[in-house]
């Protein structure tokens, strides 16, 4: 089994998604928990995107960014992982630009104001300090401009580590995935619902929508056992929330 920590000068799993890269690019389209839970959710909560300026941080392989191309959007997408960065460029050729870029470091090559919508698709999991994120997200909306993004359900997280666990703390925790091939360690942060929703309002957002998903019927169908524990207890939750136009 490998076990994989974050190197202490790069963003936290970054070990863990060198090893698992290619086999998460080939199977990201039609795994359950991605495909028929967390996709199908955050996409609902999306504006119409056709002729928006849509970052994607956190791409990955590139998959929402191709969506939203396809769906008329002028996509340009980040990712801190080098090899993810690889894999999306592949995947998307020529039609979005994709950028290696720590989301917790400042993204100065992003001018204020430029996108209508950032969509983050768990990635922020894998960043304890929201605040300074957060505040980049706000500075390059446009006045009004949409952040949806899916993080891991607080709830599951905390009972599954409940006897070492601290509910109020944003704590750095540690899952074992065995969808990817060889078992792989995967740290990344759990905090309390406070520490999602304080911090959009402290970044001056208006929290507009929170999805707490159910599978659709796809997911019954490839994991029977997944889909029964899904639609009884949340296994990620959805956020949508707006830049306010007064700030």
């Amino acid at each position: 089994m490998a076990d994989l920590k974050a190197n202490k000068d790069n963003p936290v799993a970054q070990g863990a998604y060198d090893a698992l890269a290619e086999a998460y690019a080939a199977r990201i389209d039609t795994k359950p928990h991605n495909a028929y839970y967390e996709r199908p959710a955050t996409l609902s909560l999306l504006p119409d995107v056709s002729g928006k300026r849509v970052l994607d941080a956190g791409c990955g392989p590139g998959v929402y960014a191709q969506l939203l191309a396809d769906r008329g959007a002028h996509v340009v997408a980040v990712d801190a992982n080098q090899k993810m960065v690889n894999l999306a460029r592949q995947r998307l050729r020529e039609k979005v630009p994709v950028h290696q870029a720590n989301l917790e470091q400042p993204l100065d090559f992003l001018a204020d104001s430029s996108f209508d919508l950032v969509i983050g698709s768990l990635v922020l999991d894998y960043i304890k300090d929201w605040q300074p994120v957060l505040s980049e997200f706000f500075r390059v909306l446009c006045k009004g401009g949409f952040l949806v993004f899916s993080i891991e359900h607080p709830y599951p997280k905390f009972f599954d580590f409940q006897e070492k666990s601290n509910y109020f703390e944003v704590e750095l925790v540690e899952y074992t995935w065995r969808g990817f091939g060889t078992p792989i360690r995967v740290p990344s942060y759990r905090r309390p619902l406070s520490g999602v929703i304080n911090p959009l309002l402290e970044a001056g957002f208006i929290l507009d929508h929170i999805l707490e998903p159910t599978p659709i019927q796809e997911f019954q169908v490839h994991d029977p056992q997944g889909y029964q524990e899904l639609i009884r207890y949340p296994g990620f939750m959805c956020v949508r929330a707006i830049k306010n136009s007064m700030l």
